[in-house]
């Protein structure tokens, strides 16, 4: 009996998915287990398993899509059997999302008074919805696809003189729009990169990141040329460049933009955030540590170890982890009607990937060394940039770190990541003169801000952490004790 696959739940805090690669196609045989698709969740890309055993007869959502829980993406079933009423009311189910998603985006546009033309629109034909709720869209009748169109009506006029020199080589959609992922849009924008002189590569003629990469790669080639010119050449084209006057610029009317669809990981990262700083109510914590002990172990450490490199980052994970064990209030959760205390400290560590932030988990980061805490660091980081993160390895972390110091931040809050009731922002350790003994040092000093909920932890608790905190940062002996 044919059966219909639909968008699986692949994390906690998946609302919808991308489908990002189809494992089988139409006509292949799938068993129970087996892996169909990969999906992009909000947070990684996992794997889409069968749930019966057949023939993969149908594919309802194309490589790209986005599409929310429990959309109907394909069809299974036996080799000669009928599926026409199955596509039917697949088709059905689709329209009838479509038709809401539509609804809903209009509400929202007039809402935020977004002009139509500026709409981004998705093709005709394409049953896909990608309204993310409690996101505001722009524009009546707005879809969003993983396809971004640029729609801008001030872009494309300012291209249109380069659009029509270059011979219509780019890839459009109709009405002459180009097709480009969100993460090619934003990278040719960094470059200066006129899209329309491109041509895609990607399914329909999208243009993707190693066609933007290409272009780079060639523009620099074209520039290592330029400067091998003749020196007599260069210093008459800036002798000719010096005698002209420099025009005077001027801009009217508000500033052109583009805008790009909302991924599944920003618009999680986005509603967990408007969850917490509002009903979470923040009061922040600053103190300032000298670290030369502690890089002085560092250095030590990796002597004796080249191999494993620690960094500060892992010394703060472990020696936050230890000051929580002994101030058990902080390493707590707000249950409405009871305060969760937890037996180990789980530290989540912010790392920044491609469309956002994640904060894979150290288990026990309280009983490892610094060490293996360091290993663990690398490989989760690393895992969690090319999105092959399990659910389990970032969630249900009871604190969190966020470290900015590597940007030369120097200090800086940061928002806690419910259903914690704390997180420690890092800034930048740097020499500077401090009195000591009465005299003028210069000491290794790094600034540290804890963000609190005032419901479970009060001042002089989160103090009092941070006491621990700096003690053993600035001795890191005690870590023996």
């Amino acid at each position: 009996m044919a059966t219909q696959v639909v968008m699986p739940k692949l994390s906690p805090t998946m609302e919808e998915g991308q489908l990002s690669r189809w494992l089988k196609k139409e006509g292949d045989a799938v068993s129970v287990g087996e892996p169909l698709a990969e999906v992009d969740t909000d947070k990684a890309t996992m794997e889409a398993q069968a749930l019966t055993t057949g023939v993969l007869r149908k594919i309802l959502v194309k490589e790209g899509e986005t599409v929310p829980l429990g959309a109907i993406i394909a069809i299974i079933g036996e080799a000669d059997e009928d599926i026409s009423g199955l596509v039917s009311e697949a088709s059905s189910h689709a329209a009838q999302e479509e038709k809401k998603a539509r609804i809903e985006d209009s509400t929202e546009g007039r809402a935020y008074g977004a002009p139509d033309e500026l709409a981004q629109v998705v093709p005709e034909g394409q049953r896909t919805q990608a309204t993310m709720k409690g996101e505001p869209l722009k524009g009546e009748g707005v879809e969003q696809s993983s396809q971004t169109e640029i729609a801008d009506k001030g872009q494309q006029a300012a291209q249109a003189k380069t659009s029509s020199e270059d011979g219509g080589n780019g890839q459009r959609a109709q009405g002459g729009r180009v097709i480009v992922s969100p993460l090619a849009a934003r990278m040719a924008a960094e470059a200066g990169i006129n899209l329309k002189t491109l041509n895609g590569s990607g399914p329909g003629g999208r243009i993707v990141k190693r066609d933007i990469e290409a272009f780079i790669s060639g523009g620099q080639a074209q520039q290592a040329a330029t400067q091998t010119e003749a020196p007599q050449q260069r210093a008459a084209t800036q002798t000719t460049q010096t005698a002209v006057q420099t025009p005077t610029v001027s801009f009217e009317g508000a500033s052109p933009y583009r805008e790009e669809p909302v991924t599944t990981m920003r618009a999680t990262i986005a509603r967990r955030l408007v969850t917490s700083i509002g009903p979470i109510p923040h009061f922040f914590l600053t103190t300032e540590i000298e670290m030369d002990k502690s890089a002085e172990l560092r250095r030590q450490l990796n002597e004796l170890d080249a191999a494993n490199k620690v960094s500060i980052n892992d010394l703060i994970i472990k020696v936050a982890a230890v000051a929580l064990t002994q101030h058990p209030a902080v390493n707590t959760s707000f249950q409405e009607k009871t305060i969760r205390f937890y037996e180990r400290a789980d530290i989540g560590v912010a790392v920044a990937v491609e469309d956002g932030l994640i904060t894979p988990v150290v288990r026990g980061a309280n009983a490892k060394s610094v060490v293996q805490i360091s290993r663990e660091v690398r490989e989760l980081a690393e895992r969690a940039r090319t999105r092959k993160l399990k659910p389990e390895e970032y969630t249900g972390a009871t604190f969190s770190i966020s470290n900015l110091g590597m940007f030369g931040i120097d200090e800086f809050t940061a928002v806690i990541n419910p259903p914690e009731a704390a997180i420690l922002a890092v800034g930048a350790m740097t020499p500077r003169p401090v009195v000591r003994d009465g005299e003028v040092v210069v000491r290794q000093m790094m600034r540290v801000t804890m963000s609190c909920d005032h419901r479970v932890v009060d001042g002089a608790t989160g103090a009092k952490f941070l006491q621990t905190l700096k003690k053993i940062l600035e001795n890191p002996l005690y870590l023996l004790a």
